[in-house]
């Protein structure tokens, strides 16, 4: 399980992930709820939610300014992400790390 400042996300037994809490923190997770399946890490800033499947894609959601919209990003073969209050970094199976978020942080 993990949390924002005011949601909550957590991975079941077979890899999907339910969200619960305020909506714009990331505890609605209905517009990726589909992507939400085979994940294996959760990570949490002050205001979104980035999971971590087992194919190495990642999928985010809540504030984007916390780093709740990836979509510009290219994150491929990612084995863990880490967190700030604002910001997300992960990183890659080349050895490489990529942070997306708040740029103050």
């Amino acid at each position: 399980v993990q949390a924002t400042g005011v949601a909550f996300a957590a991975i079941l037994e077979d890899g999907c992930v339910i969200t619960w809490g305020r909506a714009n923190f990331g505890g609605d997770s209905s517009s990726v709820q589909d992507q939400l399946r085979g994940v294996q890490q959760l990570q949490a800033t002050g205001s979104a939610f980035a999971a971590v499947r087992k194919d190495g894609s990642v999928v985010t959601w809540g504030d984007p300014k916390f780093g709740g919209d990836s979509s510009g990003i290219q994150l491929r073969g990612v084995q863990e992400v880490h967190a700030t209050h604002a910001a997300f970094a992960a990183i890659q199976s080349n050895g490489s790390v990529i942070a997306w978020g708040h740029p103050r942080f």
